[in-house]
């Protein structure tokens, strides 16, 4: 019987669900708490690799995660004009039946999961978070936001770049940081051609990723002001703008980026909470813990790993204090990995550093997150 017996994860986001997932299958009581109200996403897209598609399958839920899919092999990588530079072919982790990379729409991923944790009996409360947190006794108690009060054997932030729970149990963690870039994304119906992972280097970078037979989305990185003004109505001609420094297939598209509704911005933001990321009875996984810039895409890969480790840890009948502390040895250096590596990529895009070697960079990040977890 494991030690731990009843959890609450606070975010309803890609790791506490995952999370979820895993605790429940081991028997462990799950109460998931999210602060929205409506339980939704932004309707853009994600890039899994194959490190990913692995941790997928050790969840058990592979198979409907690739039924929302759009699977492929290969990752290339072209200059700001279209030509191509590299081509970084896939590793099938999850086994020769599955594919080595996949594109998901966020809305289609936020529905395999919160299907997969809800079946397997995961407790929801939408519109509430927590407000206080309490360690007596062997237990640690929630206040919520609503004014609830309830125990636990352990309390997960999951609750993202701007964690509350981190605020309350590190105060004495860094803040997030700006880096001085910003994302642009659009969904397009999918061009043909794009059916792998296209990635063009550039005084930013910016990219292609397929999401479904019909589906696709657009993303670039570039240099922007922390003050940067963003009116509403003009958020397509903004990123059209930023799109006109690319030739070939990005430019070919520039046009087609004309409802300012449908384009999301948001700044790039990095966090790292030292070693260990757990006081008695909290731990805080993914971007709570380690928010990386989104140029290697493996943020929402790491926070699925946190789950899949977090809750082998939390599986044996060692004190909780040392399944917490094994933990931290598997995924510390991993997490930090990913984290500079991907700061670094922004630092020559921003620099436009003549040592940049973008597709080495890759290909060492993908050789590293193939190992095992």
């Amino acid at each position: 019987m494991p030690r731990v017996e009843k959890v609450l994860v606070v975010g309803g986001g890609i790791g506490g669900l995952c999370l979820a997932v895993a605790l429940r299958d081991r028997g462990i009581d799950v109460d998931i708490v999210e602060i929205k109200k409506d339980w939704t996403v932004y309707g853009v897209g994600i890039i899994q690799q194959s490190n990913v598609v692995r941790a997928m399958a050790q969840l058990g839920l592979v198979d409907d995660y690739l039924a929302a899919s759009f699977p492929f092999e290969n990752v290339a990588i072209y200059t700001p004009a279209g030509q191509l530079l590299a081509t970084l072919p896939g590793q099938r982790l999850a086994g020769p039946g599955y594919p080595a990379n996949l594109g998901i729409a966020r809305p289609a991923l936020h529905a395999v999961l919160t299907r997969a944790a809800t079946c397997r009996g995961a407790q929801v409360r939408l519109g509430c978070t927590v407000d206080a947190i309490e360690e007596k006794a062997g237990t640690v108690t929630a206040t919520l936001s609503t004014g609830e009060q309830n125990s636990y054997d352990l309390i997960v932030g999951a609750d993202g770049v701007h964690s509350k729970v981190r605020s309350l149990v590190f105060p004495e963690a860094p803040a997030p940081r700006f880096t001085g870039q910003g994302v642009w994304r659009y969904n397009f119906p999918r061009s043909p051609e794009v059916d792998h992972l296209l990635s063009f280097v550039g005084p930013g970078g910016a990219g292609l990723v397929p999401l479904a037979d019909n589906l696709m989305y657009m993303y670039i990185v570039c240099t922007e002001s922390d003050k940067l003004r963003l009116p509403e109505d003009q958020l397509h001609l903004l990123m059209q703008e930023r799109a006109s420094v690319y030739g070939g297939i990005i430019g070919r598209l520039k046009d087609q980026i004309s409802h300012p509704a449908r384009v999301v911005y948001r700044p790039v933001e990095i966090v790292l909470v030292p070693t260990p990321w757990f006081k008695g009875r909290v731990v805080l996984i993914g971007d709570a813990a380690h928010t990386a810039t989104p140029h290697l895409g493996q943020g929402a890969g790491m926070a699925i790993e946190d789950a899949i480790v977090l809750s082998q840890e939390l599986d044996a009948s060692s004190p909780l204090e040392e399944s917490l502390a094994r933990f931290m040895r598997r995924r510390f250096e991993r997490c930090l990995f990913i984290l500079e590596k991907s700061e670094l990529v922004g630092i020559w895009q921003m620099a436009h550093s003549p040592e940049a070697d973008i597709p080495a960079l890759v290909n060492e990040m993908l050789q590293r997150t193939a190992e095992p977890i």
